[in-house]
């Protein structure tokens, strides 16, 4: 049974092998700075990070997709001159902070998996860096300390503080990072650099979400198939927003769909699903997006951006159906989702959803497309995010949606079609909810169910 740690509490090490690993809901990394003394790294090989994952003693261990690395530490391979390992948490996301997450718990095991000890990071709210925890050398025998000392100057200022001097420079980006040699060492240790804030502020609340039990949780990793989920039962409002909520502002003039050229969107502007008169019966609705490519001073990154294309049938506020990876088909046969797509690479359109209008049944009166971010990202970590309308019998585009910047969203309605008496309609909606799966989005949908 592992010991739980507070604050500034510590413990012993009685093995030589062991493993810091931390749970937290948010995309981040974990990265080990080896310090003397003095507080500073000696050499640039004593910073282990994603660009480099290997140092004397410590290794940075690849985890499954979704889940944040962990350091492997053989202490008897530390030399002598390094007095304490520190553990870094970063945030993916340099704009984002841990007040608007769960509190993070780092852990330390043995080699066999056995938890050791267990630390709760309270008190975090704006930095999107912490030191979370220490193992240090205390009279020839190793412990570990609770550290949770948050950082919000930035990584760079980080790593600088602890004597590593880097480039923000793009193009020396891929240049491996230099050490400046170590002052003196001070007569106490340790010495951590400063906060740039003052004390910790209470935790902020993060969203409430569909209470358990409305909708299946999501799978794991790679979204293995599910049966087909509970719905809450039909009933007034069944839980959502009541019909005065605040709608989006009047949408621009309703277009037209034609043969010769396709709708280029913008948010909120409607067109009939009309093309030179004819009602279109077959229609696919196509959503992409790629994953920002950036260069950071240590080197390129790109992450792994996991979002999820889905259809929720509604009858009037009411939820009856969906589509999504867990459930490819609807119930009625008229929505099929075309699969999954792990990463936004590729070109195109990264996921597929046919509509079959003259299948679904009469009491459903809208369908809202929505992709929501599998693993947390954000929707400031994706570019080119679009839907498009394609008719199905040819495959012509009708009709294409652009978002353009991205919002601190984990979630994204794009567009819903509905009924309006035997016609239906393409609105263009790109607003922003905090999901991760559909099971999280379908509470938050009731605003965008009112026709006007």
């Amino acid at each position: 049974m592992s010991a739980i740690l507070a604050k500034g509490q510590n413990g012993p090490l009685a093995m030589n092998d062991v493993v810091i690993s931390i749970q937290l809901t948010a995309p981040a990394d974990l990265s080990a700075l080896l310090v003397t003394e003095s507080g500073k790294v000696r050499t640039d090989a004593d910073f282990v990070f994603f660009n480099q994952p290997t140092g004397p003693g410590v290794n940075l261990q690849p985890a499954p997709a979704g889940q944040p690395a962990s350091l492997a530490v053989s202490l008897n391979a530390v030399p002598a001159e390094i007095d304490q390992i520190r553990a870094v948490i970063t945030l993916d996301d340099a704009n984002s902070n841990f007040g608007r997450f769960p509190a993070p718990t780092a852990i330390v095991s043995d080699s066999a998996g056995n938890r050791l000890y267990e630390y709760h990071i309270d008190g975090l709210n704006s930095e999107s860096i912490v030191i979370a925890l220490e193992l240090y050398r205390r009279q020839g025998a190793w412990k570990v300390r609770a550290v949770g000392q948050g950082y919000a100057g930035g990584f760079a200022a980080l790593v600088t503080d602890h004597g590593v001097s880097v480039d923000d420079s793009p193009a020396q980006a891929s240049q491996p990072v230099q050490a400046t040699p170590p002052p003196p060492p001070p007569q106490q240790p340790p010495n951590y650099p400063p906060p740039t804030t003052p004390a910790y502020p209470p935790q902020q609340q993060t969203p409430q979400y569909a209470p358990p039990g409305a909708y299946p949780p999501p799978p794991g990793p790679g979204h293995p198939p599910q049966g087909g989920p509970g719905y809450p039962p039909p009933g007034p409002g069944a839980g959502y927003p009541p019909p005065n909520q605040p709608v989006p502002q009047q949408p621009p003039a309703e277009v037209s769909l034609s043969k010769d050229r396709p709708v280029s969107l913008v948010k909120g502007q409607r067109v009939t699903l009309r093309k030179e008169g004819n009602a279109l019966t077959f229609v696919k609705m196509g959503l992409g997006w790629d994953p920002v490519r950036s260069r950071g001073m240590f080197g390129n990154r790109t992450v792994d951006i996991d979002l999820d294309a889905a259809v929720i049938l509604f009858a009037d506020m009411n939820p009856v159906d969906v589509a999504y990876y867990g459930q490819l088909t609807s119930k009625d046969g008229s929505i099929r989702h075309q699969g999954d797509n792990l990463t936004g690479e590729g070109e195109g359109d990264d996921e597929v959803i046919l509509v079959d209008l003259t299948r679904i049944p009469a009491h459903v009166t809208t369908l809202v497309f929505i992709v929501t971010s599998y693993k947390g990202h954000t929707f400031e970590q994706v570019q080119n995010a679009f839907c498009r309308l394609v008719d199905g019998v040819n495959n012509g585009e009708l009709a294409r949606y652009t978002m353009a910047g991205g919002m601190p969203f984990t979630g994204m309605a794009m567009a819903k079609l509905f009924r309006v008496g035997n016609d239906w309609k393409l609105q263009a909606l790109g607003e922003g909810f905090q999901a991760k799966h559909p099971g999280e989005a379908m509470p938050q949908l009731g605003r965008f169910l009112v026709n006007g």
